[in-house]
C-alpha cells in the first residue's frame, strides 16, 4: 500500500507531537493548511501538522466526477451516505501513515487525529478500532459510518482518549443530528466524547478554532509549555 501524500507543516523547533487533519470531499490537504497560525498555538508547542491527500475517485453523487475523496457517497441520506468499504479502505492508508509515525518514534499517544466532513468519518472510525492509544480525536460537521457495528468492533484502547465533535446548527450538507447520533452512539459505548455546536453551517468557525486550540493545548501542552 503506497503512503498517502500529505501537506506537512513542521513544528518550530523539536517535535514533541502530531496532529495527523483529514479534510473532506473534494478539498486536499491544502484546504485546512492555514488554520495552523489561526490555532494561536505557543511558538514552543513543538506541534507538527500533517494534511493528507485523500485519493482521487468518482463520486456518484456528483454524477461519477473524479475528486479528492475518502470514500463514494451514493446518497445523501446519512444512514447509506458513506461506503463502507470504502470507508474501511481510507482508515486503512490513514492507519498506515499513523503506523509510519509511529515507528519513527512519535509515541500514539502524541499524536490527535482530526477530520473535518468526510475526514472526520475516517477519525471516528479509526478511533474505535486502533490497536493503540491515541491523545486525541476531533471530530468536526461529520457523522458516523456503520454506528451499529461499533458495539461489535470496538478496541478498548481509545475509551479514554478525548473525542471533540464540533457541529453547525445550521449545517446543510451534514445535519447536526448525524454528528448527535455519532455522539450518543460513542457515549453508549464508554467513550469521552465531548459535544461542541456553533451558528455555522458546515464551515468551522473563529470560536469552533479557538475552542479546537484549547483542547489541543490541554492535552499536547506539558506543564512546563503552559
Amino acid at each position: 500500500m503506497t503512503l498517502l501524500p500529505f501537506v506537512d507543516t513542521p513544528a518550530q523547533g523539536p517535535c514533541k507531537a502530531v496532529v495527523v487533519w483529514l479534510h473532506g470531499l473534494g478539498d486536499s490537504g491544502h484546504g485546512f493548511a492555514p488554520i495552523v497560525p489561526e490555532l494561536r498555538l505557543p511558538s514552543d508547542a513543538g506541534i507538527r501538522f500533517i494534511f493528507p491527500h485523500a485519493p482521487v475517485q468518482p463520486v456518484t453523487i456528483n454524477g461519477g466526477m473524479e475528486m479528492r475523496s475518502w470514500y463514494d457517497i451514493k446518497s445523501m441520506d446519512l444512514l447509506s451516505r458513506a461506503d463502507e468499504a470504502g470507508v474501511r479502505d481510507s482508515a486503512a492508508k490513514v492507519q498506515q501513515l499513523l503506523d509510519q509515525l509511529i515507528a519513527q518514534g512519535m509515541p500514539s499517544e502524541r499524536i490527535v487525529l482530526a477530520g473535518f466532513s468526510q475526514g472526520g468519518v475516517i477519525a471516528l472510525h479509526l478511533l474505535a478500532r486502533l490497536p493503540y492509544k491515541l491523545a486525541g480525536v476531533m471530530a468536526l460537521s461529520t457523522y458516523m459510518c456503520a454506528p451499529e457495528k461499533l458495539s461489535d468492533e470496538a478496541l478498548p484502547y481509545n475509551k479514554a482518549t478525548p473525542v471533540f465533535i464540533g457541529h453547525g446548527v445550521q449545517d446543510p450538507v451534514v445535519p447536526m443530528a448525524g454528528g448527535q447520533q455519532a455522539f450518543h452512539a460513542l457515549k453508549k459505548q464508554g467513550f469521552a466524547v465531548s459535544w461542541h455546536d456553533y451558528r455555522m453551517e458546515h464551515s468551522v468557525s473563529a470560536q469552533e478554532v479557538a475552542d479546537i486550540s484549547s483542547f489541543l493545548q490541554r492535552l499536547l501542552l506539558t506543564d512546563k509549555d503552559k
